[in-house]
């Protein structure tokens, strides 16, 4: 803000708390000085919803204590934060080799955001919902069936032999078994079963992951399978 503009919000401030008006002209002139040298970095408004009279409004409307500068300060402060806290650098349209303009370029589009001369520019999510897919994701996944494509799901497979074994299971049409509750090791559904490890006083020192489930993990998933199947062959009640 320039000089005309501090003098306006304090005219401003003024008119909602008259205990801020400086009658005397010496008062006045130093006054306005000392708010201009606080807020001189501070603007008026901005096009995205910065205004310096609505937060030294809310200042007099919610609290007993007179204004001060730092009253509308600490609210610009906060805005630059959060804008800041909201912006995902795009990436610059100069060469990239030019190291000096992509910094440059850079460093511009921050400080405009946090001057609220331009809008947070948010990094965009791969789907927006389900009725937002991007039709080119959408085509993928069906064409490779996965958000994982094959090959790496094959790479990956040694690393993961729990999960390997449970989607073998549910592609050759078997029992699911990591779906039930394992009543052994006591593993929730969808979490590997454990083995425990014995200590020399027979004691259990440890658990460690398995790759296949317990038998009667695998019998109770078998059970619900059986139960599901005979209940969707059953026909309709009328």
């Amino acid at each position: 803000m320039d000089r005309r503009e501090i003098a306006a919000l304090l005219a401003y401030i003024g008119r909602l708390d008259p205990r801020t008006i400086r009658t005397d002209q010496g008062e006045a002139r130093d006054q306005l000085a000392q708010w201009h040298e606080l807020l001189g970095d501070v603007p008026m408004a901005t096009p995205h919803r910065w205004d310096a009279c609505v937060a030294a409004r809310q200042h007099i409307r919610t609290s007993p204590y007179q204004i001060l500068p730092a009253d509308v300060a600490r609210p610009w402060e906060r805005y630059r934060r959060d804008r800041l806290a909201r912006h995902t650098d795009p990436t610059p349209s100069v060469d990239p080799d030019d190291q000096a303009a992509w910094t440059a370029e850079l460093v511009g589009t921050r400080r405009a955001v946090a001057a609220g001369a331009a809008q947070p520019a948010q990094a965009r999510a791969i789907t927006s919902g389900r009725d937002g897919i991007d039709p080119r994701l959408e085509a993928r996944l069906r064409e490779i069936g996965s958000c994982i494509p094959p090959a790496a799901r094959a790479a990956l497979a040694p690393y993961r032999p729990a999960r390997a074994a449970r989607e073998m299971a549910v592609a050759l049409g078997q029992p699911d078994a990591l779906s039930v509750r394992c009543e052994w090791c006591l593993a929730q559904p969808g979490e590997p079963c454990r083995r425990r490890r014995i200590g020399p006083d027979d004691g259990v020192r440890t658990t460690a992951p398995r790759a296949t489930p317990h038998p009667g993990r695998l019998d109770l998933a078998t059970a619900q399978q059986a139960q599901q199947t005979e209940q969707a062959q059953q026909p309709a009640m009328a």
